[in-house]
């Protein structure tokens, strides 16, 4: 199932964009809606293979997600670009009231996630969008953590009953997943990397950066962490959380503010169970971050693969 290879890096944007044919030619019902972006959100290759199926709504991202449900409710299966921050916060009313209460069959795709437009700044951060989209009843949240599983998310929307926002990363990130073993199924997480000394729980970049954390303490310190990759942020996968907690030590760590977050619905798992294991919560903390490329945030604030091993290594003294 595993198949690590961190020499040769994908950008998720671009192998969205060169799937989305092939979700074209299994199902004459997808639609792609896009507002504006369709360069930054690489629906090209779509518009040239399908160009009566493509929809340009214009800079006006609630019209996109309105329209989208409208698709939807007759029968299409809507797949909606934008960035992270647009989707979330300027088409919120609309994700609401038009997708998530009439529980819907769009496809919110976004990019950007995090911090990964690096220098494009506060404006162009998707900070707070799992937050604000999980708040949504019926909304599904999931997040990729490499080429192969966003391939195979991408396909399982297919015939996933109700709405999606998806979260990517523009950031390049390494292959963790074999194409023709790995399974993928919404709602269930997959296991990056063995181990009961501890346990990393991750979504989207972070994961990756977990995978290095854990290969690495396995080789100079002997421990076997444990890589859950928490692709669905909701609904979370309560009973991977709590093996994870078996372990005695469990580190979340997601791109996102930390408040609202995904280490906020893993402890919400634990103190529900009653489980009390070592814990940290690692992500963006609860402030503006001044501009700077993304890996040098993802390194002040703790959460790239020396900071997952540090975190670990002091919740374990």
């Amino acid at each position: 199932m595993l198949a690590y290879d961190f020499s040769h890096t994908y950008i998720l944007r671009d192998v969205i964009g060169d799937y989305l044919p092939s979700l074209g030619e299994e199902n004459d019902k997808v639609v792609v809606i896009n507002a504006d972006l369709g360069k930054t959100c690489r629906t090209r290759k779509f518009q040239e293979k399908y160009p009566e199926r493509v929809f340009n709504v214009g800079i006006a991202e609630q019209d996109m997600v309105g329209f989208a449900a409208g698709l939807a409710s007759e029968g299409f299966l809507p797949f909606a670009f934008s960035m992270a921050n647009f989707i979330s916060m300027r088409a919120c009313e609309q994700c609401r009231n038009d997708v998530a209460y009439s529980d819907l069959n769009v496809r919110l795709i976004a990019i950007y996630s995090g911090l990964s437009s690096g220098t494009s700044g506060v404006t162009h951060w998707g900070m707070e969008d799992c937050a604000i989209m999980g708040s949504m009843a019926n909304m599904t949240v999931v997040e990729p953590s490499d080429p192969v599983q966003t391939r195979k998310m991408l396909k399982s929307f297919l015939d996933y009953q109700g709405p999606v926002y998806m979260r990517s990363t523009v950031e390049p990130i390494g292959q963790i997943y074999d194409g023709d073993t790995y399974r993928f199924e919404i709602g269930k997480a997959s296991i990056a990397h063995e181990g009961n000394d501890g346990a990393f729980i991750c979504s989207g970049i972070t994961t990756q950066f977990a995978v290095q954390a854990a290969v690495h303490m396995e080789e100079k310190y002997h421990r076997k962490i444990r890589v859950v990759d928490m692709h669905t942020v909701k609904p979370i996968d309560t009973q991977a959380v709590l093996e994870a907690a078996e372990t005695g030590y469990v580190v979340v760590a997601q791109d996102h503010n930390m408040v609202g977050g995904l280490g906020y619905s893993a402890a919400a798992v634990l103190a529900s169970s009653g489980m009390h294991p070592a814990f940290a919560n690692l992500g963006i903390p609860d402030c503006y971050p001044h501009v700077a490329l993304s890996r040098t945030l993802y390194h002040k604030y703790g959460y790239d693969a020396e900071g997952l091993e540090n975190t670990m290594l002091d919740l374990m003294k």
